[in-house]
């Protein structure tokens, strides 16, 4: 049987593989309703076509005043200052206050020209009519947002390459921008192999297993923001891949290929992938574990991406080299923060010097703080999976980790 002839770390394994993908393969800017942008990439970068808030606004219920009027009131010794007017909310305050007057003002009202300050409601109380005595003293500015002092007309307030979160939806909308220019989500064809593999929604024989990398593989490429593309199980025949696969390039931004990238004579994808276009093969296996036998290549212009048969290492490969080739098709920001926590390890874990361990945990919540306690089970087994709630990344100098060393928790 032949033997992996290079294991490349996956540091290296991934800088390979992006380099080989041509900057024309970038997603293509479609615009779409802002309110259907959720975790949409944006195309563009964004300036404020005018100030927010757009004027001067009270925090709370009470009076527009002049600071300066209120200097030194106190409950035994009030200001005394005339009752001008009330301004009614989504309206222009229409007048001018002069020295001694206050307005009535509501919260996120626009407050009158000539005030500098409002005073609440709870430290005032009505003297006489039209008069309002003030209980305390107010600072300028106090309990007023100023014009501009969220955002300033011309601040660059989106990045092309940012994720649109639920914030971000509102500012585009708190701007009337109703129409966003977003990338074009990767078209990401998968083809399951092996002639052991049917359909979920079929019963399955002594011998078959039913197809879970399609559908795990599609909910990775979703959540990365990709579009994926089905295509179907693949019987292990070399002919019948090529013929599946060159449909997949002729319509996709993007192959995985899963099961099939070993080394034993019925695995065929590397051959399938290198016959499909230059450079062809880049990397044919990792240095981790699990995934060891991940293929990836770029075939004229195309990365395609062979993924090993078992759900778990299919699932953590595609995690390690799909999404960064999403990400980088759709031009995300590098510096995207990825959810993880820290948490003491439960145990001893060994591990192989001169390999890179992903090892699946769930976190416990006990009474010295998180504890992250190892998930065993067998690369082919997805409930390994199910049951973790992260990966532990042990570096590939690494003999193992101690219990009770603080890692970090990798979430899914």
């Amino acid at each position: 049987m032949p033997e992996f002839l290079n294991l490349l770390p996956p540091e290296a394994a991934i800088e390979v593989f992006i380099e080989a993908i041509p900057k024309d393969r970038n997603a293509a800017p479609e615009k779409v309703p802002t309110e259907e942008a959720l975790d949409r990439i944006l195309f563009e970068t964004i300036t404020a076509p005018h100030p927010l808030p757009p004027f001067n606004r009270s925090t709370v219920d009470g009076y527009a005043l002049r600071a300066r009027d209120t200097f030194g009131a106190n409950p035994g010794l009030p200001a005394y200052l005339d009752i001008a007017g009330e301004v009614e909310m989504g309206k222009p305050a229409g007048q001018n206050l002069e020295a001694g007057q206050a307005i009535v003002v509501h919260t996120g009202g626009m407050i009158p020209r000539g005030s500098d300050a409002v005073v609440m409601l709870e430290d005032t109380q009505l003297a006489r009519e039209g008069e309002v005595e003030i209980l305390r003293a107010v600072a300028v500015g106090e309990n007023v947002i100023q014009e501009g002092e969220d955002v300033k007309t011309g601040d660059p307030i989106f990045q092309s390459g940012q994720r649109l979160r639920p914030q971000e939806i509102g500012g585009l909308m708190a701007f009337g921008l109703t129409q966003v220019q977003v990338a074009r989500r990767p078209r990401v064809g998968i083809l399951s192999t092996g002639d052991e593999v049917i359909p979920p929604n079929t019963t399955p024989q002594h011998g078959q297993v039913r197809d879970i990398n399609s559908y795990a593989l599609s909910a990775l490429v979703a959540r990365a923001g990709g579009e994926p593309i089905r295509r179907g199980i693949v019987p292990d025949r070399r002919q019948e891949l090529e013929k599946a696969a060159k449909k997949a390039q002729q319509e996709d931004d993007i192959l995985v290929i899963t099961a099939g990238s070993s080394v034993s004579a019925r695995d065929i994808t590397a051959e399938v992938i290198a016959s499909l276009g230059t450079p062809g093969v880049l990397v044919h296996g990792v240095s981790i574990k699990p995934g060891k036998p991940t293929i990836l290549a770029v075939a004229d212009g195309m990365p395609m991406i062979g993924l090993p048969g078992n759900p778990v290492s299919a699932l953590i490969s595609a995690g390690l080299f799909l999404v960064p080739v999403i990400h980088r098709l759709l031009g995300v920001e590098q510096n995207t923060l990825k959810a993880s926590l820290s948490a003491e390890l439960s145990v001893n874990i060994a591990s192989q010097t001169g390999r890179e361990d992903y090892l699946p945990v769930r976190i416990v919540n006990a009474a010295e703080g998180l504890i992250a306690e190892p998930v065993y089970g067998r690369s082919n087994l997805i409930f390994t999976l199910v049951r973790a709630d992260g990966l532990v990344r042990i570096p590939a100098e690494s003999t193992g980790l101690a219990a009770g060393t603080k890692v970090e928790v990798h979430l899914f």
